[in-house]
């Protein structure tokens, strides 16, 4: 493989974008703990005294003042409990001594994929709750942080589904307020977008007691979702797996999904020059190349210096209406034009995730997930073998390319943070995935490895 140009010019630096995604909530809360505005705000003061009653009288079991609200019973609505079906039980590894298992096989947290902007998409399902005599929510509330702390280093994205909480389930305000204390700014600085999808009036309630500790800037990353096709309008909704309870809740309150998808057999057969959500074969059969132009253009705009050396590079977003405009432009087979290198990454990782099939293919899928589980000895020849051997040449070349490329990144990771762990994480999910609509959070784990050990022995499994 060709080596790519030298540098012919330096690259402005791009600040950190933070569009604001808050049209659909009745106020904004203010984030980050500061004891300066409960000192200048009597109103601010009564809510936290308030919030310390409320406190109270869940802790000496007295009842929660809204814990009444009938909007929350939504077995009540259905006629019937929150379902647990579907429930896929996976070995969690043990951590600090704690293990996970127990709930990690109710499947109440998700990871799926990214989203529209090349944010890790993370799920809370309320409906996946089990009665509160059935869970630990102090073990519960460890296992949510330690399934963020692998992806709170790079931007994200969190959905909450608020559907299936009710008087069963549903935790205490005291755990709420211990939940909230748990996740510092570390956890909040690089969260893009909140989803609150259905929201109630319990949360209307829980929100105004917060509101004197949450900041206006959090506040702009708050979105309340009151039906799915909303939500389509940020996520693509396949990719989430829903629970057939929350469709059957969001048609029964009118909402819709969206019904604009189109067949993507359609769309190639309209646009040759399309490279967007179509396979690679389609895309070599249009324009006689091996490597996708828009792969090879946001290389090469990115193989500078100025560009490898952009802190938090593939782990931050970029504007989404650009990156629209630039998939339409790459769908149309015109020249790229960039304005950050965090614009050019977050377009290399939505033309890997929108393939119609991962660049390691799908019926690699079961082996790259057995993969850790190899001796140490044999993990090399097994990698070799999956690599040199089972994918098709033209898959082979295009993930050499990109692999290549990001072993020059990983050289310059004292100034860009990128490690081959950081790389692996990011670029994992998008070069492999299930045939599945769903992917479990399991399966990301051995995703990550493998590509992390694709990043450590390149020059040993690729011929250079």
């Amino acid at each position: 493989m060709d080596n790519k140009m030298s540098p012919t010019k330096n690259l402005a630096e791009c600040e950190e974008p933070y569009p604001s995604l808050s049209d659909y909530h009745d106020y904004e809360p203010n984030l980050e703990f500061d004891d300066t505005e409960l000192l200048q705000a009597p109103d601010a003061l009564n809510n936290r005294e308030l919030f310390i009653d409320l406190i109270d009288v869940e802790s000496n079991g007295m009842g929660s003042p809204v814990s009444d609200f009938t909007d929350e019973n939504f077995d009540e609505l259905l006629n019937g409990p929150a379902s647990f079906s579907s429930l896929v039980i996976d070995t969690y590894p043990e951590v600090d001594g704690v293990n996970f298992n127990e709930i990690a096989r109710y499947g109440i947290v998700d990871v799926k994929g990214d989203d529209s902007d090349g944010r890790k998409v993370i799920v809370v399902y309320a409906c996946k709750l089990p009665p509160t005599d059935k869970i630990n929510h102090n073990i519960f509330l460890e296992y949510l942080r330690h399934t963020l702390d692998l992806y709170v280093e790079q931007d994200y994205s969190l959905i909450y589904f608020h559907y299936g909480l009710n008087s069963k389930n549903k935790p205490s305000i005291a755990w709420l307020w211990q939940a909230y204390k748990a996740f510092d700014r570390k956890y909040k600085k690089n969260l893009k977008a909140l989803y609150v999808v259905h929201p109630t009036s319990f949360l209307k309630i829980i929100s105004q007691v917060f509101r004197p500790v949450i900041s206006v800037k959090f506040g702009k990353k708050l979105n309340y979702i009151h039906s799915l096709k909303e939500l389509s309008d940020h996520i693509k909704l396949e990719q989430l797996a829903i629970p057939e309870d929350i469709k059957e809740y969001d048609k029964k309150i009118g909402g819709k999904t969206n019904a604009t998808h189109v067949d993507s057999r359609h769309l190639e057969s309209i646009e040759p020059t399309r490279q967007f959500g179509v396979t690679l074969q389609f895309i070599k059969q249009n324009y006689h190349v091996v490597i996708p132009p828009v792969v090879s253009e946001c290389i090469t705009y990115l193989d500078k210096p100025d560009a490898l050396e952009t802190e938090g590079l593939f782990r931050r977003s970029a504007y989404s209406v650009k990156i629209k405009q630039l998939k339409e432009v790459a769908n149309r087979g015109a020249h790229l034009t960039f304005d950050s290198p965090h614009e050019a990454a977050v377009l290399l990782k939505t033309f890997l995730r929108e393939l119609k099939e991962p660049i390691l293919t799908q019926e690699l899928y079961d082996e790259v997930i057995q993969f850790q589980y190899c001796n140490k000895e044999e993990q090399l020849r097994q990698a070799s073998v999956l690599i040199m051997e089972k994918l098709p040449l033209d898959n082979y070349k295009i993930l050499q390319y990109i692999i290549s490329f990001l072993s020059r990144v990983m050289e310059r990771a004292d100034l860009n943070k990128m490690t081959a762990q950081n790389l692996a994480v990011v670029f994992g999910p998008n070069l492999i995935w299930s045939d599945s609509i769903s992917m479990s959070l399991s399966a990301i784990g051995p995703i990550n490895h493998f590509t992390h050990f694709l990043l450590q022995h390149h020059r040993e499994i690729f011929i250079i």
